[in-house]
């Protein structure tokens, strides 16, 4: 895996070159959030009722896909991008859900810088596509995604 060179807090669009490859969290899924989570946001009995859900196509409790969303973004946001640089996302492409995230288990990000591309209308930041694969504690793939985020350059020229 090839690392950055400067640490997250210093970071801005001319450090995220394609061929970065790292791997960063440690996301426990807790029950409590789970629920939480699900009750509030994706109120079907797989994510939201124990019981029912040993009945269910999953033989138990997952967490909505969403949740997973939501801890991947919390790696991202913490351990990849920082406040300084990281201006917006036009989007993401390519979202998979492979496999059922479960209460207990503890999810990590790999992040692959693809491609980083200035912008030629807004020249003091660039564009960065990043695939993204969230695994859990046995180092199975979760989720993948590709990833779009604007970001400010240092050399704002």
């Amino acid at each position: 895996m090839k690392d950055f060179q400067r640490p997250v807090d210093d970071r801005f669009f001319e450090d995220y070159v394609p061929g970065i490859d790292v791997q960063y969290g440690s996301e426990p899924v807790r029950q409590d959030d789970l629920l939480r989570f699900a009750t509030e946001f994706d109120p079907q009995m797989i994510h939201t009722d124990p019981a029912r859900a040993v009945d269910g196509p999953f033989g138990g409790l997952i967490a909505s896909g969403w949740h997973t969303a939501a801890l991947m973004m919390r790696i991202l946001a913490t351990s990849f991008l920082n406040d300084a640089a990281s201006l917006a996302s036009p989007g993401v492409d390519e979202l998979r859900w492979l496999r059922p995230v479960r209460p207990g288990d503890v999810l990590s990000a790999r992040f692959e810088v693809l491609e980083a591309r200035r912008s030629r209308s807004k020249p003091d930041r660039g564009i960065l596509r990043t695939r993204i694969t969230v695994t859990n504690d046995r180092d199975e793939p979760v989720m993948t995604l590709i990833a779009m985020n604007m970001l400010r350059c240092r050399d704002q020229g």
